[in-house]
Formats: structure tokens, sequence, C-alpha cells
């Protein structure tokens, strides 16, 4: 998710006429505040993060208030909160204040193509408000629809049926849910959720869907993202500098995503494709700086730029440098392994050589051509190396990495330090998820690897059978 909560959420959904909570911003003055507690009876008091920041409430960063002291007090708490998700650390620069919505029903929706059906699909539940996770699978439905013709009201009305909800909430749901594809699909978003919908009682007794929490992610290569004019701050989670750096190269041919994952990861993983992206962030954990996807053909130039970003932010910190992605399409391969090799090159004459282990498994167009040209570079700056190609697993890949760096931990890193006739840098602690994620250095197999003062080396210890293979 790009952008949450209701600031800029309540803005977004006005353009197709969902009904929202009320909501002030950080510069709300004392009055409104006060007005806006009258009008609702309580308030709630959120901090404002960039990009998609969750589970806020479970970790106490949403206050409550009925009286004006109370909220000016949960503003001083809320304003500049810190809040861990995941491997990140999100600092808030600002509250909402957003009036209560009573009510007896709550709603999660959401929208997202889901690669499970090829198509744009719904989740919806009318026991929203918490994790989706915690409900049953009865509890909760699923459904593909077809974007050409929209989400169609029976598409709510059925999914709702079937989990048995309450007669009262289908109508004004089946009413109003369709909108948020138009939401979706004209203004360029990937997600949108709401969590929760809290259906509103008039004085009839007649129930209105009310969106108090937004999310949404945007693709930004998209041009009808443009039509909402959001100003670009929005988009500038908290980045790193290498972050910032690799984005700002978003207008050129190919993808260039990026995320640090662990600012002193020890495998640094350039990543081709969603897919290879998901497995390798899984798999290697905290041991890996980054995750990215370099996918989508990128030329000579922008993919060398890429690599020379990458290596001078993370590769004196690294182990591995891992290069890896699925079989591809349209990639030339031998383009972008060029790229990264005189990157490479270009990277130790300018900053000295560092300790390092090649690690590629790649596939596709002119697949052996890059291979060759990366390899030259390897030999020329006298750093091992070993090559897969497409008929190799990418998990046993990812594991092999995995080993690899395990043996530069424990010796490898020091042996290639005196092959290249440098001091081994001394290298920080191990975290202990790393640990957790990765053979013990004390466990790891203990085959020697081949004379470095000969040649150069051909394989890590990781296996007994790796020990003496060659990287060619």
């Amino acid at each position: 998710m790009q952008l949450t909560g209701m600031l800029h959420g309540a803005k977004l959904l006005e353009h197709v006429e969902f009904p929202t909570s009320e909501v002030l911003g950080p510069d709300a003055s004392e009055g409104q505040i006060q007005d806006l507690i009258k009008h609702h009876g309580q308030v709630f008091i959120k901090p404002l993060f960039r990009g998609g920041v969750g589970k806020k409430g479970k970790s106490g960063l949403i206050g409550k208030a009925s009286d004006l002291k109370t909220a000016l007090a949960e503003k001083e708490r809320l304003y500049f909160a810190e809040h861990k998700h995941g491997n990140a650390v999100a600092k808030a620069n600002g509250v909402t204040f957003e009036g209560g919505v009573p009510a007896e029903h709550e709603i999660y929706f959401s929208i997202t193509d889901d690669t499970r059906f090829r198509a744009p699909t719904i989740t919806i539940t009318h026991k929203g408000g918490v994790d989706i996770e915690e409900l049953g699978k009865d509890e909760i439905r699923t459904v593909p629809f077809d974007a050409l013709t929209g989400l169609k009201a029976f598409v709510i009305a059925n999914a709702l049926t079937d989990i048995g909800a309450p007669r009262e909430v289908i109508s004004p749901l089946v009413q109003h849910l369709p909108k948020l594809w138009e939401l979706m699909h004209h203004y360029g978003m990937t997600t949108l959720e709401l969590n929760p919908i809290r259906m509103r009682a008039d004085k009839n007794g007649r129930l209105t869907p009310v969106a108090c929490d937004f999310k949404c992610g945007f693709d930004r290569d998209d041009p009808r993202v443009a039509r909402l004019n959001l100003p670009d701050h929005l988009f500038a989670a908290d980045v790193s500098a290498f972050e910032q750096e690799v984005n700002e190269l978003r207008t050129h041919q190919g993808q260039s995503d990026v995320f640090v994952i662990n600012e002193k990861g020890t495998i640094l993983a350039p990543t081709f494709g969603g897919g290879a992206n998901s497995l390798v962030t899984e798999v290697l954990g905290e041991a890996a700086s980054i995750s990215s996807d370099f996918g989508g053909n990128p030329p000579y130039e922008k993919m060398k730029e890429v690599a020379r970003i990458c290596y001078r932010h993370f590769l004196k910190q690294s182990n591995v440098l891992f290069i890896i992605g699925g079989k591809s399409n349209n990639t030339d391969i031998h383009e972008t392994l060029r790229a990264m090799g005189d990157a490479l090159r270009e990277h130790f004459s300018q900053h000295g050589p560092t300790p390092l282990y090649v690690v590629v498994g790649r596939g596709g167009p002119n697949l052996v051509r890059g291979f060759g040209a990366l390899a030259e570079a390897c030999d020329a700056l006298g750093v091992p190396y070993r090559f897969f190609g497409f008929d190799s697993a990418i998990s046993e890949v990812v594991n092999y990495a995995k080993k690899v760096d395990a043996w530069m931990r424990a010796e490898g890193r020091a042996q290639i330090a005196a092959h290249l006739g440098i001091a081994a840098p001394v290298q920080a602690a191990i975290q202990p998820v790393i640990q957790a994620t990765a053979p013990a250095t004390s466990a790891a197999p203990t085959a020697t690897a081949p004379a470095i003062a000969s040649a150069p080396i051909t394989a890590p210890a990781a296996a007994h059978a790796d020990a003496a293979a060659t990287a060619h």
C-alpha cells in the first residue's frame, strides 16, 4: 500500500460519492476539534505515516477522545510516533482527527488483482474491523469478476448472502460498493481496501456504509494516476538515500522497484521479476540487503546505473552478489549482465576491491553471451563466481547463495581477501534472524576450497560435492 488513512482517502472517495467519516488534518484548530467532538460525540486520533503502514491499532497508535483536553494529549503522544512494521521503522509526521461513527455492523472490503484468477477480485466479510486472517474461511468470500463488465451488484449480493450477512446490510452495500471499482479502475490503482466500513443508521433505521479507514496502492507508471493530482510527497515514503536514487530512474525503460530490507545485510540480491522477488525476499530474510525488481528489459545504460548505485551502497558489506531471476521472455540477458559486470569493474577501480562471491541464476535471450561477459569481468577482478542456467530451480539457487554467505562469514571472506591482496574487512555481528534462516557457521560443511594461490576460488565450501567444482 502506498496511501493510507482518511485524510487523503476521503478526498479520493469523493470522486465516486462514497460516504466517509468526517476528518480533520494536523493543522486543525482547537475550535474545529471541539466542534468535531460536539457533532460526533467522540473522535479518533491517528498518526500520519508516509506510505502504507498497517497494524497501528494493535500497536496502540490510535487514540480516542470525547473531550478536547484528551484529544490534544493524544495529539501530542502520536504526532511523531514511531511504528515498526515488518523490517522497517516508520516515523509519523502529524495526526488526523476523525469523527466517530456509531454502528452495529462493520464491513471489510477490498479489490485487488489476484494472480490465482488472473482477474480483479473482491474480498468481503460482514465481520470487518479486524485482520481478516483471524476469521474463518466460511466468514469471508473472495470472488473474481470481469474487468470489462465491471463490478456488478449481483456479485456483491451473492457474496454477502453466501456468508450469511444480515439482510439489512446487503441492500446499502449493493448500492455503494460497485462505485469503488470505478475509483480503482479510472485512477490507476492496483489495490483498494476499506476496513472498516461502518453501517451507520439514520433516524429511520436505514443503514448507510461509511468508510472509516482507507488504503490503496497505485501503478505509478499508469498515466491515469495523474488525474488525481496527488502531491509527490505522498509517494515518497520514508525512503533511504539508496531507494531515492534508484526511484529517480523510473522514467527509463524497465522497472526499478527497490526496498531496503536490512541496511546491514550480507547478500546483495538484484532480482528480476516479481515472482523471483517474492521467493528471494522470503527465503533470504534479513540476510538480504534489498528487495528489488529490475525486470522489464532495462537498457544497458539504465542497468549499469542501477548496478552502480547498488554497489556503492551495499557492496562493501556484502559477502554475495546474488543476481537472480526467472527465465525471461524479453529481457536481454547479455545487456543486463554486461552492464552489471562493467559497473563492477568501475566500482573496483574507483573504490578498491572487496571480498565478494558472485552467484547468478538466470534464463532468457542471449544467456550464454551474458554469462560470458560477466565471467570475463569476474576473472579480470579475481572474484569467484558460480552461474546457474534456466534449468536450475530458483529455490535451489537461493539456498546455494545462503550457503555461500555462511561459508563467507566462516572463512571465505578472509580467503578471498588474501587472494585479492587486501586486509579482510571486519563484518558486523550476525543478526539472530539471519542465524535462523541460514546454517550456523559451526555447522557449515568444512570441505576445503581450492587453493587461492594457484587460481581463483571456483566454489564455496557450501557442500562437499561443490567444494572442488568449477564455475565455468
